[in-house]
């Protein structure tokens, strides 16, 4: 639907003024008291008609708290916020991350290879391929022992130093598929600047058969250079020469001068683009240090699995298309019902990263409060992501789940082939699942409670409402592909809901502020002599006071 011919339609401003936020509105009043016992006695066909499948993904959505009438208001909804051209607009290049005035290309890292994407002149897709073919190149000199660092031995480890997206995003998907991984290389991943990350990353490790990743775009990230320093001082007290750094470290940046400076060899600098977000980077050269665990070619079904998907949310009809749906329905509860939250449950070990992945994929991205115009977006948006893998959780946080009076969301993530099948594991693991969203969904009455025979002072404290909204996504087995469907999908969950809001999901002006007064701290910190700390708070500067008396300054 064209905005220009749609009066309905707006891309900036309040999506609350949109007819169709009223008439989801009146929807939800028709259905805010309805229970899923309910709506599955009323319609026989809801598990059918509500069940996708998708690049691998089986998604069955009928315990969500909605039903068809309701869906197809959303359905309008992303209609009159003219959803399918902001697709196209992501897709083919156009500046829709308006305030920093940039494209947002990450389905460009997955392009097979042959095809093209012209943005502004330059086939963006050869680029992609260009640096894909480098990373082939060293990561299977690594993996066949021909690279060697400077005393002649192979490499045994290799450490990713990144913050943010150039840390969740590899460290996620190395643990995913390190079933995979060449086990000779063992890989750690460093992020925070507090100095334990970093020591204990390299404690065990011997200088002459270590690779270090720096991955920092403009290689000024103040937490990614100041552990690339210390890796690099702790690599010259082990190896003692300056020429050593060349075959120890390489680096995934843009910024050539900088990475010379630091004794890399630019020759071994993979680069990639401003129109790639950090969340949305760890299939570009972020993800080299998986690409060296699992190989090339696994790494190509990874953006097989990407790209699958990429094609279903630019093409598929929006009332079948999974992406879309699954962010209309986040939109339904964080704005309808005033659901804060939303966690995620993969009953995969391996996936143990994921809801970290998400979540600063998703709140990164939604966490505004402005549309692109600079208005107040007038509608809450953002809701926290959180979760671990199952069964651990069911030990944990569950209880307030099933009981608690904060209700939230569930996505489950299960695999009907497991990675490693050990006795009745995997079946006992599959059962937990599948009962867990079932008792959410449907719970236990107090008549249903007093027929097992339970006490009657027991009763209430053995009642489960129920009524608690989930989703279940199922797919074969975890494999390079399957782990960038899900991905994928997230993504495009994320962008499905930044649309609906009228925000932009891929600057993160939020971050800035916090840094740049850091930067102004610091000095303040170490200072020899008693700093002016008159521009801060009171707070702040006591506490600023009290620290540097307590560190002897």
């Amino acid at each position: 639907m064209n905005s220009i011919n749609n009066p309905e339609s707006v891309t900036d401003g309040s999506v609350a003024g949109l007819l169709a936020w009223s008439d989801l509105a009146e929807q939800f009043d028709r259905l805010r008291h309805a229970t899923l016992r309910e709506l599955f006695a009323g319609d026989p066909s809801r598990v059918e008609s509500m069940t996708y499948d998708v690049a691998g993904i089986h998604a069955d959505l009928s315990k969500h708290r909605i039903d068809g009438q309701a869906l197809a208001a959303l359905i309008e909804l992303a209609e009159q916020r003219d959803l399918r051209a902001r697709i196209e607009e992501m897709f083919t290049g156009a500046r829709i991350n308006t305030t920093e005035d940039r494209a947002v290309l990450h389905t460009a890292l997955r392009i097979p290879r042959g095809e093209s994407l012209i943005v502004d002149g330059v086939d963006v897709a050869a680029q992609v391929h260009g640096v894909l073919d480098q990373m082939a190149t060293f990561a299977d000199r690594v993996r066949s022992d021909e690279w060697r660092g400077s005393t002649g031995k192979p490499i045994r480890a290799v450490v990713n130093i990144g913050i943010g997206g150039s840390d969740l995003g590899p460290v996620m998907a190395y643990r995913a598929l390190r079933h995979l991984s060449k086990r000779e290389l063992q890989f750690r991943f460093v992020s925070n600047i507090d100095g334990t990350d970093i020591v204990e990353a390299t404690r065990d490790l011997d200088p002459a058969e270590t690779l270090f990743i720096v991955s920092s775009k403009t290689f000024t990230t103040q937490e990614t250079m100041t552990n690339a320093q210390s890796a690099r001082s702790w690599l010259l007290s082990g190896l003692g020469s300056q020429a050593d750094v060349a075959k120890h470290f390489v680096a995934v940046s843009t910024n050539a001068d900088a990475v010379r400076a630091f004794g890399i060899d630019p020759s071994n600098m993979f680069g990639f683009w401003d129109w790639v977000g950090g969340r949305y980077s760890m299939d570009s050269a972020i993800g080299l240090s998986l690409m060296l665990a699992v190989g090339p070619d696994a790494f190509e079904d990874m953006l097989a699995g990407f790209h699958a998907v990429d094609e279903h949310f630019r093409y598929a009809d929006l009332d079948g298309n999974l992406p879309v749906l699954m962010g209309l329905l986040g939109v339904w509860y964080r704005d309808f019902f005033n659901y804060q939250t939303q966690v995620v449950l993969p009953y995969e070990q391996y996936l143990d990263r994921f809801p970290a992945y998400l979540q600063q994929l998703t709140m990164e991205s939604n966490g505004k409060s402005v549309t692109h115009d600079g208005t107040a977006v007038g509608v809450d948006t953002g809701a926290i992501w959180w979760g671990e893998p199952g069964t651990n959780g069911q030990h944990s946080f569950y209880q307030l789940l099933h009981q608690g009076t904060t209700v939230s969301p569930a996505d489950f993530i299960m695999f009907v082939q497991p990675v490693n099948d050990i006795g009745d594991h995997h079946d006992k693991l599959i059962a937990n699942v599948l009962a867990q969203a079932n008792v959410l969904a449907f719970g236990r009455d107090a008549d249903e409670v007093r027929s097992a025979g339970t006490r009657e002072q027991l009763v209430a404290h053995k009642v489960m409402p129920g009524n608690r909204p989930s989703a279940t996504l199922m797919l074969d087995r975890l494999t390079p592909y399957a782990l960038g469907s899900l991905i994928a999908l997230y993504e495009h969950v994320v962008f499905t809901q930044g649309v609906i809001w009228g925000v932009d999901s891929f600057d993160q002006w939020g971050v800035e502020l916090g840094k740049t007064m850091a930067g102004q701290l610091l000095p303040a910190l170490v200072a020899d002599d008693v700093p002016d700390l008159s521009g801060f708070d009171a707070s702040t500067a006591r506490l600023a006071m009290r620290y540097r008396q307590l560190r002897g300054r």
